[in-house]
């Protein structure tokens, strides 16, 4: 007795495969494009940054000067410490990293761009390195220095700075020294904010910003001398901040 013929399984029609790659394809254009949004839209995360470097896209800084620096407000020490001394460390993370990327994208967001103003009394001073923010160059630390009344001399208030001059010559830091008041205004310095700490400073709680002068060209030193700000090729994101550390 012979037996059935059993019946073989129906093979899937051929358009089930059509439909599989194409949905393959597109899952992959979706994750394409959300890991390049990601990449390009957020260059002030470190592995973001190394990553367009490597495929040559990294930011490139633009040369402004005096004349066609981007308008953002130039707020004295007093108005920088109410603005930015009450954040919480989480609101410290989340504004010191718009302002990295405002930075990076040349003030693309300008409500985000504050300047410095002020005198400021120079502490330490030294070359920047290849382990710093950028290099080379050189980062001073200063302290406010704010008049209480019109009657009085300045006294120094709770607000430091670390200013980076991003240089080729960073011998230059020889020129600068401590005790010198270094004055710093909107026009011509241009001092961008691009980094927000708190620290301790002896027994009072200080505000610590990190600025990047974004007016490039000469920059005089009294009667000593001026040398050359030109625009950092490579800057490193992750790097740590403060730049001068007690």
């Amino acid at each position: 007795m012979s037996r059935p013929n059993e019946e073989l399984p129906p093979s899937r029609p051929a358009y089930f495969w059509w439909l599989l790659a194409n949905a393959l394809a597109l899952c992959f254009a979706i994750l394409s494009w959300a890991v390049c949004l990601n990449v390009f839209g957020s260059p002030e995360l470190p592995r973001n940054y190394e990553l367009l470097s490597k495929v040559g896209r990294a930011p490139v800084l633009h040369r402004y000067t005096v004349l066609d620096a981007p308008n953002g407000a130039g707020l004295a020490p007093k108005e920088l410490y109410r603005k930015y001394f009450g954040y919480s460390e989480e609101q410290l993370a989340k504004a010191n990293g718009l302002l990295m990327r405002n930075y990076l994208i040349n003030f693309g967001e300008p409500q985000l761009l504050t300047y410095v103003e002020g005198d400021f009394q120079i502490g330490p001073i030294r070359k920047l390195s290849p382990t710093d923010f950028l290099d080379p160059g050189i980062v001073l630390r200063a302290q406010a220095l704010v008049k209480p009344d019109d009657f009085s001399k300045p006294v120094p208030y709770p607000v430091l700075i670390e200013y980076v001059f991003p240089t080729l010559q960073a011998d230059s830091a020889a020129w600068f020294s401590a005790g010198d008041i270094l004055s710093v205004r909107k026009n011509p310095n241009c001092a961008a904010v691009i980094h927000v700490s708190k620290i301790a400073n002896g027994d009072e709680p200080t505000l610590l910003l990190t600025v990047v002068p974004i007016a490039y060209g000469p920059y005089q030193v009294g009667n000593l001398g001026s040398f050359q700000i030109e625009p950092p090729v490579k800057v490193r994101p992750g790097c740590r901040f403060p730049l001068i550390r007690d």
